[in-house]
């Protein structure tokens, strides 16, 4: 074992060695960061011939794209047009001629690419308006209904689709409603500015909601004669019911009724929503009075969750039935839907839909292959590739950018290259390549690689076990079980050690600096020049937050992975009025990336428990059961600044 790790380490050191030219490379991408075209220009002739050399290319043309030289871009465009700068480039070209209004030279270059961002998108209806006239803003109309600030290229397409009335009141008013809907409050008020004169609010009117929407809510002092007054009592009822929806209801039910059906409907929803968001335990019911109202998509969801949260089975197979096809598809209704009619003694219908989740190594699939006792077997069918295979895809010119650019800190570039090498390949050929990139010491590569395979899967390399001395030191050290450190390692980092998030979390275990002062505080280190990036270090700080987030939080690791990834206080204020089965809880997380990132450690946990060989616990055995919030004192963890610096935003988890 010992000789493998030198080798190992030896096949790292290489792959990240410097090489002629590495400076010079790090300087020019500096220059580019900074803006600095002189200072690019004259370093891109000592580069050269650099494996590296078409990103100074494409910095120098990137920082120079509102006029730059249409040969110098199709050059680069035919040059590296197998490589993803290429499309970038094209991209960013792209939008230079829209926004200066070239429309010829755009036409000529544009490809109509099916991946294309909105901004692009609406770059080319403006440039299709400009060919073939107002018939092509049809295609735009989707762009409008959104929630969401669209980009400013959006904006020219918008008054168009307006000025030919292609867009009514009735189109601006559903934006609005998207808006609020998502919160996005500032939006909605610009949105109903598009209104016409005589039905657009006052911003009078929206100051004083948004000043005291709760007081305006219950004065009730809306025109409900009017589609104005309507909107504006609806838009008050959701700003209300998303900081209060218990007060906003009292607040709506005298009033309600003086609103039309679909209306009051709607009001209802909004109320029931924000209910189930915040986990009010009436929620579920709420929602029975918001029956036939148009849903989207997150509303449905958490009726389901809503319901879950209540015990109310009945309620929870309706909300599912009432989904679309392809949404109820979604391996955690399916889950839930088993659950729901085992609960109401369909135990036939339960079975099946068991049945057809078990074989699915996944949070959901594990919890049905425990429901109907079927058998869990992590079994791989490894690939031993000849070396010479090995060397035959580690000489690829891609391949090699892969691995300079990770040794030089660009790891966004190393994604995408990575990305464009392994698209379209089939399982023994995904297999190679992760074996490859692990041997590189490229774990995240490697793990999404293997995690790709359709057929023919190696769990070794999905769930690979490096750094083994420093991660099961410190698990021992806190009393953690490893299987569930490892679970959570691998979601934080996918064991690169250096990565930094963009929020400044570090490490294998993704510390931010508050947290990690705090810990290396407590566990008597000094906390000058923390070397977060050191593996031991990471996980000895990582695991004592861990373990001390756990231990606050009555020992229960359901409640301790949350925690880890959007603070105690949060972990503790989703627990319910009344004892929660471990995955209704994780089910019912408000925090999409929370909810997602818990059950991934969960089921990352089970696969380490085989990998390691340890004693076998059930999925459910290792979610538990949530008691009620209070049960537990404050966590104390504030102290670290943990609830402000890990908040579930995305930023302390690896891509």
């Amino acid at each position: 074992m010992h000789r493998v790790l030198i080798v190992f380490a030896l096949l790292v050191a290489l792959s990240a060695r410097a090489e002629p030219g590495d400076a010079d490379f790090a300087a020019a991408r500096d220059a580019y960061r900074a803006g600095n075209l002189a200072r690019l220009e004259k370093l891109a002739p000592r580069l050269q011939g650099y494996l590296l050399e078409p990103y100074v290319t494409y910095w120098r043309l990137k920082l120079k794209i509102d006029d730059a030289d249409p040969g110098a871009v199709r050059d680069f465009l035919q040059r590296y047009a197998n490589m993803p700068l290429a499309e970038r480039l094209r991209s960013d070209w792209l939008k230079a001629l829209a926004k200066r209004g070239d429309w010829r030279q755009f036409g000529a270059e544009y490809a109509n690419p099916h991946d294309e961002d909105t901004e692009l998108a609406c770059y080319a209806v403006q440039w299709r308006q400009q060919r073939d006239g107002d018939v092509a803003l049809d295609d735009a109309r989707r762009f409008w209904f959104s929630g969401q600030e669209q980009p400013e290229s959006c904006r020219p397409v918008f008054v168009a689709l307006l000025a030919t009335g292609r867009l009514n009141s009735n189109d601006i008013w559903r934006r609005f409603r998207l808006a609020h809907e998502a919160g996005n409050y500032r939006l909605a008020t610009k949105i109903a500015a598009e209104l016409p004169p005589g039905e657009r609010p006052s911003p009078r009117d929206f100051e004083r909601i948004d000043r005291r929407a709760l007081a305006a809510l219950a004065k009730g002092d809306f025109r409900l004669s009017d589609s104005t007054g309507r909107e504006l009592a609806l838009y008050t009822l959701d700003r209300a019911a998303a900081t209060d929806a218990a007060a906003a209801r009292d607040a709506w039910l005298p009033w309600r009724a003086r609103l039309t059906e679909p209306d009051r409907l709607y009001g209802n929803l909004l109320v029931a929503y924000r209910a189930a968001l915040q986990l009010l335990p009436a929620a579920s019911e709420w929602y029975r009075e918001a029956e036939g109202a148009p849903m989207n998509e997150t509303m449905r969801a958490w009726r389901v969750r809503a319901a879950l949260r209540a015990g109310v089975w009945n309620d929870v197979l309706h909300a599912i039935d009432t989904m679309p096809e392809g949404e109820a598809g979604d391996a955690a209704w399916r889950y839930w839907k088993a659950r729901a009619l085992a609960a109401t003694g369909h135990d036939e219908d339960a079975l099946r839909f068991y049945g057809a989740l078990a074989t699915e190594r996944s949070f959901y699939g594990l919890l049905s292959a425990e429901a109907i006792g079927a058998d869990i077997a992590w079994k791989s069918a490894p690939l031993v590739p000849a070396a010479a295979e090995l060397d035959a895809f580690g000489v690829r010119p891609a391949v090699q950018r892969v691995i300079r650019l990770s040794a030089l800190d660009l790891r966004p570039e190393a994604l995408n290259e990575w990305r464009a090498v392994v698209r379209g390949l089939d399982d023994e050929a995904l297999l190679l390549a992760a074996i490859f990139a692990q041997r590189h010491g490229l774990y995240d590569r490697s793990i999404n690689t293997a995690d790709r395979t359709k057929q023919r899967h190696d769990y070794a390399l999905r769930y690979p076990t490096p750094f083994a001395s420093e991660i099961d030191s410190a698990a021992r050290a806190y009393d953690l079980d490893p299987a569930f450190v490892y679970g959570l390692v691998r979601q934080e980092s996918r064991f690169v050690p250096d990565i930094v998030s963009s929020a400044g979390a570090v490490g294998l275990m993704q510390l931010m600096g508050p947290t990690a002062r705090w810990a290396a505080r407590q566990t008597g280190r000094s906390t000058r020049a923390l070397k977060l990036d050191d593996p031991a270090l990471n996980t000895q700080l990582g695991t004592y937050y861990l373990h001390y987030v756990m231990d606050r939080l009555d020992g229960l690791p359901t409640l301790a992975a949350a925690a880890y990834n959007a603070g105690p206080s949060r972990a503790q204020a989703w627990r319910g009025a009344v004892p929660l089965e471990g995955a209704i809880y994780v089910e019912s997380i408000p925090f999409t990336e929370t909810r997602e990132y818990t059950k991934k450690v969960f089921a990352n946990a089970m696969a380490y428990q085989a990998q390691l060989g340890l004693p076998y616990r059930t999925l459910k055995t290792r979610l538990g059961v949530v008691t009620p919030r209070g049960a537990a004192g404050d966590s104390g963890a504030d102290a670290s600044g943990d609830d402000a610096s890990r908040s579930a935003d995305g930023r302390g988890t690896a891509p």
